[in-house]
Parts: C-alpha cells; structure tokens; sequence
C-alpha cells in the first residue's frame, strides 16, 4: 500500500474522502501496463488448465511410473503410497531413504508386527469369518499375514464399494489397519459392474486427495481443473462454465476467504428464521408512504406516484445520498456495549448480524433481477434496431456494461461477510469505505444502464471503467490468498 494512502487512512474520516480518493486512484501508470505482471493488475489473475479424465489419468499414471521404477514397486502399492502423501514423489523417496519400514507402516501397506500363523499338516482351513473349512489354496492375505477365504474377501470388498469407500478399504481382521491395494481388491472382484464401480470411486479419492486438482463442481460435468498454486482464486470450468473457488470448491467469494464464508454461510442457516422478518420485496416510500416493490437490481428507487428518489436500503434521500453512501453500508458499532446487560449485547449483536444479512441479501437478490435486465434490454435494442436506431452491433455496449455490472455487483456482494466478520479498527474503515465508493459506482452504472440510450455511451463507458478500478482496487487491498 502506497505509504500517502497509508497516512490519510490514520485520520480517516468523510471530509478526508474526496481528497484519498483523487490520489488513490490516479493511474498514471496506464503506458507501462504491457510490462506489469497480470497478477498485480488483476488481482483475480489464476492460470489453470481444465483437463479431461483421460488426461487426468495419464498425470496420474506418470506419477504413478516414476514412483514404482524408482523404488521398484508395483504400481499399486505407489498408489497407496502416492495417494498417502499427496502425491509428492519426492517427499515419498525422502521418507524411504530414511527409513523404509517406518514409510510403509505410516503409509498402511506393512504392519507393525506380522501375524505367524502356527504351522499345521492339514490341507484344510477355517476361515475366521465364515467358518467353513476349505483348501489352503482358497486362501490369502494382505502384508499383514490375516488369511480369509477369497469368497470373504470378495463379500468385503463388495460391501466396502457399495458404501462408497475404495482407497480406504482395510483388512478384515480385528484392529488390523493395513489397507487393500489395487489389484488385491480387483482379483477378488468378478462383476465387471462392481469393478467399474470400484475404479470410478479410486479415481475420485485420487484427485481429491492431489493438491493440484479439483473436480468441477457443475452438474454431470466431468472436467478437473488443475492449478500448480493452490489458493483461493476464480476458476470457470470451460465446459459447463460454472465458476468456483479453487480452494474450497464453493462458489467464488472474494474478498471473503474460505473459512469465513463457511463461517457466515452456516450463520446464515442458522438464521435463516430470524432474518425472515425482513422486509424484503416491499418498503413503503418515505415520502408519500405507498407500497413500492423493487423490480429492479438499482438501488436508486424512485416513487411511480410522488417521483421522490431515495435509497432502498437506507430510505435516505438520493439527492443528499453521494456523500452519505459511507454512513449507509457502515454498521456502527455501540462503543458502551460491553457494559450492557446481557440482553442488550444480544439484541445489539441480532442488530448487526441483520444490518450485514440484509445488504448481503439483497445485492443477492439484485444479481437474480439483473437477468431479468439484460431481457429488456435485449428486447429494447431490438426495437431500436427495428426503428432505424442503429445496428444491433451499435448497441452490445449496453451487453458488455450489463455483465459488467453483474460482476461488480457480485464482488460487492461477498464483501460483507468479509466486513462483518472483520475487527473493528483502522483497517475495517479503510475496507468500509472502499466497499461504499464501490456500492456507490455499482448504483450509477445500474442507473444509466436502464436509461441508456446512443448518446450517453461515453458517459457509461467512463461508469463502468470507474466501477471496475473500484472493484479491482477493493481487492488488490483486501484479497488475501
């Protein structure tokens, strides 16, 4: 952070806004952006590839090679080691040269102790799980020495499979955690089905256990993204399109980081009763008090009756609400709360969690109606077109602030769980007045989309270059990966 800024941050307060603002923004760096990494211009930049499963297995199968020719091991038993250690052949060549046992028992392919069992003359055995005595030949056993009859262990492994556990699959004896390798597991299976079925479930518990992979999480999308940097960045499989956060595998929350938007989520759930009380369809205008219901993702509400403009979420006046959006998005906190009673501190903490739940609700909410936007403006360029009002090309400006607005407006979204969890300070008043001045550009552009006509294309080119330097700069401060 530039130190000017840092200093105007300590002294923080409205009347300084106008004057960080100017400075922080000023970009005068626009001929050198060729040569600026993409990482510190976007702080959304991530490479990754979106592979194929057959691509994934042959990553995998590699791994897999390298391994077992070094340590001169079947490929099997380097999957239980590779699946074991993240997939990190030098970690596991580095735990062997140490000490070889000990890697093999950590890693469950050899017990601690091996069962010896007393010799005999008879050609006969019972199997200590069913009982029946058969030939010696009919049985086997793991490293562990445990010897069950194959039709037992077949039974296991069928069980074991159809509960969805594959790679975790351990000998039957008692307390014995020695575990079942590939091609143990697939000797003993004879239905092809059972087979498929077991592969399939390996596979998955492969590339959920590789650091580097992640399976989409679209639906019926069989796509794998894979990433050498595993943080909590944007990822937008290239099939299904659906976006997610790679770390987590939830959908894309920045700023808010993964523990936190787990955190909020299930207070959200939680809560899901208590923040029902809110109104959140109708508000009555604070002018003329008629029932006015929100159609649209704008904020910037103006009454059909009396044309009074105001605030949604603050039913503040409009005309005074540019320099009062800071006051409108910022929960203040009660400075005399510890010394209240119980109660009071509980109805105090309702209050803020519903001050954050509500604006989080309804930027969510705005996103769904900015749908219904880009439908009329899809049909209002087609009249246009039909008018002799330009070309349809003339008017995908419009398309462009539009997906724009939806990208801006998401960010904001998700910023405040990050803001609610956030401690009070310097630093939380820096972010809350940065996620203002965003909610604020997010407001004139949504207004200007659905009034946008020929002539004001400059003007709403110029909104939406303010509103994604608001967007981008709120994260190159905030979005800690």
């Amino acid at each position: 952070m530039d130190s000017e800024y840092q200093d105007a941050d300590s002294d923080m307060d409205c009347s300084d806004i106008d004057i960080v603002d100017d400075d922080y923004y000023n970009d005068n760096d626009d001929n050198d952006m060729d040569q600026i990494d993409p990482l510190i211009r976007d702080p959304e930049y991530f490479v990754y590839d979106c592979l194929t499963e057959e691509q994934v297995e042959r990553l995998l199968n590699e791994k897999v090679e390298q391994l077992s020719n070094y340590l001169r091991i079947t490929p099997s038993l380097a999957k239980v080691l590779l699946h074991g250690h993240k997939w990190s052949v030098s970690e596991i060549v580095n735990k062997y040269r140490e000490n070889a046992s000990a890697l093999l028992i950590n890693s469950k392919i050899k017990p601690t102790s091996v069962v010896h069992l007393q010799g005999t003359s008879s050609k006969y055995i019972n199997c200590p799980v069913c009982t029946v005595s058969q030939q010696c030949d009919k049985f086997c056993s793991l490293l562990c020495g445990h010897k069950f009859c194959r039709d037992c262990w077949t039974s296991h492994f069928e069980v074991q499979i159809n509960q969805g556990i594959s790679t975790g699959i351990s000998c039957m004896a008692r307390d014995c955690e020695v575990l079942a390798h590939e091609d143990f597991v697939l000797k003993h299976l004879t239905q092809s089905e059972m087979r498929e079925k077991y592969q399939q479930f390996t596979f998955q518990d492969y590339v959920k256990s590789h650091p580097e992979l992640r399976f989409c999480p679209g639906p019926n999308c069989s796509c794998v993204i894979k990433s050498p940097e595993v943080k909590a960045k944007r990822s937008v499989c290239e099939y299904c399109k659906t976006t997610f956060c790679f770390k987590c595998g939830m959908d894309y929350h920045a700023p808010t980081d993964c523990q936190v938007i787990r955190k909020w989520l299930t207070k959200c759930a939680d809560d899901s009763e208590t923040a029902n009380y809110i109104s959140a369809h109708t508000k009555d205008c604070p002018k003329c008090h008629i029932c006015i219901e929100k159609n649209g993702g704008c904020n910037h509400m103006q009454c059909y009756k009396c044309k009074h403009d105001f605030c949604w979420m603050c039913l503040g006046d409009w005309k005074s609400h540019g320099s009062e959006y800071y006051e409108c998005s910022r929960y203040k906190d009660n400075p005399n709360i510890a010394h209240e009673s119980v109660h009071v501190q509980a109805r105090e903490a309702l209050k803020k969690y519903l001050h954050y739940y509500e604006r989080w609700e309804n930027h969510s909410k705005s996103l769904k109606l900015e749908v219904e936007t880009i439908d009329k403006l899809r049909k209002r360029i087609n009249q246009k077109v039909m008018a002799g009002l330009g070309t349809w090309i003339d008017w995908q400006y419009l398309f462009a602030a539009a997906n724009l607005l939806a990208k801006c407006r998401y960010t904001l979204q998700y910023t405040y769980p990050y803001a609610y969890f956030m401690e009070t300070g310097s630093r939380k008043q820096l972010f809350e007045y940065q996620q203002a001045q965003l909610e604020a550009e997010i407001e004139n552009l949504s207004w200007k989309i659905e009034r946008a006509e020929t002539t004001d294309r400059g003007d709403l080119e110029n909104q939406m270059d303010i509103a994604e330097k608001r967007r981008t700069t709120l994260l190159k401060d905030f979005l800690d990966v």
